[in-house]
């Protein structure tokens, strides 16, 4: 229990904890000068916090709402990218020429990896590169939909019944809805205006919310601040982090460990060993 209480690994602490600090000693300072000079400050109510802490948790579990499903999304998308992959590997069985066939298992590794490093606006064709044949040509603006494209021409190639072709090319159209999916949630935050305003309230409300307690809690109020102040903060850090799950914070999707799922499934099916490791959690955060 305590070490749950006290772990700082995964935890959104680190990313909120000097404008916690800054509430705080804000919190202090009021205290300080409300005890020495208490005619300086008017009786506030507390009522108009209640209110607007009210409103602003429910906006906040919206938005928090709005964030989770994307990261869910993206965890789904991942995991159907998986299915038909593995899909693609037994229906490829009818391929009887084996280096052809291997080709086209490394061209779904190479996918993997070139999506992986479009969603981190990283360089797909170099991620891809070691899994394709030398010199295959790729869509350089879109290299994910480029190794789809020459997976697809190959396979419309092969001398196998029209059902067989049926089966490789709905495992090939559900990778593209994989990557259209998880491009749609990459490319189209929540709207700005919406988190600016959360923003701006949650600011507003952490510092303002001293002076209602300065003159009832006295010096309480820094700790009841610093509570209120890490909720929200805290909150706001979450969805933040959640909106794009395909970073590299330690809460996003570990999808560099899914990429290795999907080679390991490749790689022995071809016959290959020893496999890959699997990836595992290091201090304990899977990437």
């Amino acid at each position: 229990m305590l070490r749950v209480l006290f772990t700082l690994k995964g935890s959104i602490v680190k990313r909120i904890a000097l404008r916690c600090l800054g509430v705080t000693l804000l919190a202090a300072l009021i205290v300080l000068i409300e005890r020495h000079y208490p005619a300086l400050f008017y009786p506030v109510s507390a009522t108009p916090f209640t209110l607007l802490g009210l409103s602003l948790s429910i906006f906040m579990s919206f938005r928090n709402n709005a964030c989770y499903d994307r990261w869910w999304e993206g965890r789904k998308a991942w995991g159907q990218m998986i299915i038909e992959v593995r899909s693609f590997v037994r229906a490829s069985v009818v391929i009887e020429d084996h280096a052809l066939r291997a080709q086209l298992l490394r061209n779904l590794c190479g996918f993997a990896h070139a999506l992986n490093a479009r969603l981190r606006n990283e360089d797909e064709l170099r991620a891809a590169q070691p899994w394709l044949v030398e010199g295959q040509a790729v869509t350089p603006h879109n290299v994910c939909d480029g190794i789809l494209q020459a997976v697809g021409k190959d396979c419309a190639a092969l001398a196998i019944s029209d059902m067989r072709y049926t089966l490789l090319e709905q495992r090939l159209l559900g990778l593209s809805q994989v990557q259209a999916t998880c491009e749609r949630i990459k490319g189209t935050p929540l709207p700005f205006p919406y988190t600016l305003l959360l923003h701006r309230t949650i600011y507003i409300f952490c510092l303002l919310l001293p002076f209602a307690l300065a003159e009832p809690l006295g010096w309480l109020a820094p700790l009841f601040t610093t509570l209120v102040s890490y909720t929200f903060f805290g909150l706001d850090a979450i969805g933040n982090e959640l909106e794009d799950p395909f970073g590299r914070d330690e809460n996003d999707l570990p999808t560099d460990a899914l990429v290795r799922t999907i080679e390991r499934d490749v790689l022995s099916a071809l016959g290959h060993e020893p496999l890959p490791p699997a990836l595992m959690p290091v201090e304990h955060v899977l990437s």
